[in-house]
C-alpha cells in the first residue's frame, strides 16, 4: 500500500483534525466563529420581528433595546468582520495552491450552518415571501393585490414599503412560499427556517456550477468557488438574509454550465426554472441560443458537414429554447394558479432609493448642483434619470447580445457584462444583487489585481446595510469605515500584514565566539 493511499484511508475525524491545525484549517474556524457571532448577535440587532414572543419567554427581549441593541449591533459587525478576515486569508491559501476544490467544499456547510438559525438578516425580504405565500394560500392573486388584503402575523412584519406592493417574482416562487406557509402556518420562525432550507438547493447548485464554468472557461476552480460562494457577500445575504436570488441565481448557473457540456435544452430549462423564480435569469437565454448554434457549426465541420445556415441554425435553436421556456413557465404558472402579472409587478422595485443604482446617484448630484437655484427638484430629476437609463440598457443589451456570439466566451461574458449593467441601471439596486453577475464571471481566470478589487468591492457592499435591513450609505462614517475595511480587504489578499501591525520578532543574539545563541 503506498502513503497516499494510506491517508486516504485513515479515519474522516483524524483527517479533518489534521486540516484543522493547518492555516486553511484556523481560517475555517475563523469563518465558523464570525457566523456563530452573527446569529447571536441577530437576535438583538438583526431584522427581528416587530413583536417576539420568543425572546420575552427565554428573558432575552433586552437584547433589542438600549445598550442590549448596542452590545448585539457590535457581535454581529465582529462576526461580519471575522468571516471577511477568513475568506481573505483563505483566498491567500487558494491563490498558493494550498488548499483544493475539495477542502473549500467542506467549508461551505461548515460556514453557513450557523447561519440556518438566525433571524434574517441585513433585509426583512423573508416575512415578505412568507406574506406573499399566504396571500396564494388564502385564495388571494398575488399579482393583482398586495399582503396589506391579508391581515394576520405574517403583515405585521412585512416592512412598510411593500404592504401594498404585488410580489414580483415567478410561479415558483409562490409555490414554495404558499407550500412553506402551508406547512408553518402563521409561524414566522418555522416558515423562516423553511424558506432557508427551500434555497439550500440554489447554494448546492453554485458549489457544483461554478467550478463547471471555471473548467470550461478556463478558470481556476478552486479560486471560482472561493469567490463566487464562499464570499460572506452571497453567504451573509443570501443565506442569512433569506433571499430567493439564491435559487435563482444556482439555477441558472448549472443551467449556462450544462449548455456549455452541449446539454442545451437541459440548461435551458434549468435557466427557464430561475426565471420563474425572478425575472432576471431570462437575460442568459439570449446568449445560450449563441452557444447552441456555436456547438452546431463545431459539430457540423468534425463530421466535415456543411455548415448550417446562420438563419436556419437560428430559428431552429432559438424556436426550441422558446418553446422549453414556455413549457415550464407555463406549466409552473398553472400548477400555482396565476398568470404573469409578476411582469408588471417589476417596477414596485423603484421604490427603493440609494446610492448603488446609476440613476439615484445622478439625480442626488443633479439635485445637489441645482438646489441653490432650482430647489429641490430630486424625485423629478430621478424620474428623467431612470427613463434615460432604462433606454441605454436596452441599448447595451441589444450591442452585447449581438456582439458576443462568436465564441462559448463571448456568450458568457455577454451575460456577465449584461448582468452588471442591469444592476448599475435599474431603477434601484441592493448588494446582493452583485451575486448575480460575480457567480458568472467567478469562471473566467482573473488576475490577482481583478480578484483584489473584487474582494474589496465585495467587502464594501457587505458593510453598507445595516444588520437590520436598513441603509447606512447616506451616513458618512458608516461608509467611510466600509471604504476603509474594503482596501484593507483587497490589499490583505496579496499582503498578510498591509497595514504593518505585527511586531517584528527581534533577533536574538548570538555569542560570536561560540556562534550559539
Amino acid at each position: 500500500m503506498t502513503p497516499s493511499a494510506a491517508a486516504t484511508e485513515r479515519p474522516w475525524h483524524l483527517r479533518a483534525g489534521d486540516f484543522l491545525r493547518t492555516p486553511e484549517g484556523h481560517s475555517a474556524i475563523l469563518g465558523f466563529v464570525g457566523a456563530v457571532l452573527i446569529t447571536f448577535g441577530g437576535f438583538g440587532a438583526g431584522s427581528v420581528r416587530r413583536q417576539d414572543p420568543l425572546l420575552e419567554s427565554m428573558h432575552l427581549s433586552w437584547l433589542r433595546f438600549g445598550h442590549g441593541s448596542i452590545m448585539s449591533a457590535a457581535i454581529v459587525w465582529i462576526g461580519v468582520l471575522c468571516m471577511i478576515a477568513a475568506w481573505v486569508r483563505l483566498g491567500r491559501s487558494t491563490l498558493r495552491g494550498d488548499v483544493s476544490l475539495r477542502g473549500l467544499r467542506y467549508i461551505v456547510p461548515v460556514w453557513t450552518f450557523p447561519l440556518l438559525f438566525a433571524v434574517p438578516m441585513f433585509s426583512r425580504d423573508a416575512y415578505s415571501y412568507l406574506a406573499q405565500g399566504a396571500l396564494l394560500r388564502d385564495g388571494f392573486d398575488p399579482y393583482a393585490v398586495g399582503p396589506v388584503v391579508n391581515p394576520g402575523i405574517l403583515l405585521d412584519n412585512v416592512s412598510n414599503v411593500w404592504t401594498t406592493t404585488t410580489t414580483p417574482y415567478g410561479p415558483v416562487h409562490l409555490l414554495l412560499a404558499d407550500a412553506i406557509v402551508r406547512v408553518t402556518g402563521d409561524n414566522v420562525i418555522a416558515g423562516t427556517m423553511l424558506l432557508r432550507v427551500a434555497m439550500l438547493p440554489g447554494l448546492a447548485l453554485l458549489m457544483w456550477g461554478v467550478p463547471h464554468l471555471a473548467t470550461k472557461l478556463g478558470g481556476n476552480t478552486a479560486v471560482a468557488l472561493w469567490l463566487a460562494v464562499l464570499n460572506p457577500l452571497v453567504l451573509i445575504h443570501l443565506i442569512g438574509g433569506v433571499h430567493n436570488e439564491l435559487l435563482m441565481v444556482g439555477l441558472m448557473v448549472a443551467g449556462i454550465a450544462l449548455a456549455l457540456e452541449r446539454k442545451h435544452a437541459f440548461g435551458i430549462g434549468l435557466i427557464a426554472l430561475a426565471v420563474a423564480i425572478k425575472a432576471t435569469a431570462g437575460v442568459a437565454l439570449p446568449f445560450v441560443v449563441w452557444i447552441w448554434m456555436i456547438h452546431q457549426r463545431e459539430d457540423a465541420a468534425e463530421k466535415n458537414l456543411a455548415e448550417p445556415s446562420p438563419i436556419a441554425s437560428f430559428v431552429k435553436t432559438a424556436g426550441t429554447g422558446l418553446a422549453i421556456f414556455v413549457a415550464v413557465l407555463g406549466s409552473t404558472s398553472l400548477i400555482a394558479g396565476v398568470g404573469l402579472g409578476w411582469t408588471t409587478a417589476l417596477s414596485g422595485s423603484a421604490k427603493i432609493i440609494n446610492w448603488l443604482s446609476l440613476p439615484t446617484i445622478v439625480a442626488h448630484i443633479g439635485t445637489m448642483a441645482t438646489s441653490w437655484f432650482a430647489g429641490d427638484h430630486f424625485n423629478d430629476i430621478l424620474g428623467v434619470a431612470r427613463t434615460v437609463a432604462a433606454g441605454v440598457l436596452i441599448a447595451i443589451i441589444l450591442y452585447v447580445w449581438w456582439r458576443f456570439r462568436k465564441t462559448e466566451r463571448d456568450a458568457v461574458m455577454g451575460i456577465v457584462i449584461v448582468m452588471v449593467a442591469i444592476v448599475l441601471l435599474s431603477p434601484a439596486a441592493l448588494p446582493w444583487y452583485y451575486s448575480w453577475p460575480l457567480a458568472v464571471a467567478a469562471g473566467f481566470a482573473s488576475s490577482p489585481t481583478m480578484l483584489a478589487v473584487l474582494t474589496g468591492l465585495s467587502t464594501w457592499l457587505m458593510l453598507v446595510f445595516q444588520p437590520d435591513g436598513s441603509i447606512g450609505l447616506y451616513t458618512f462614517p458608516h461608509v467611510a469605515l466600509a471604504v476603509f475595511a474594503a482596501v484593507v480587504a483587497a490589499m490583505s489578499l496579496r499582503t498578510e500584514d498591509p497595514l504593518r501591525l505585527r511586531r517584528k520578532q527581534p533577533e536574538k543574539s548570538v555569542d560570536a565566539t561560540s556562534g550559539r545563541p
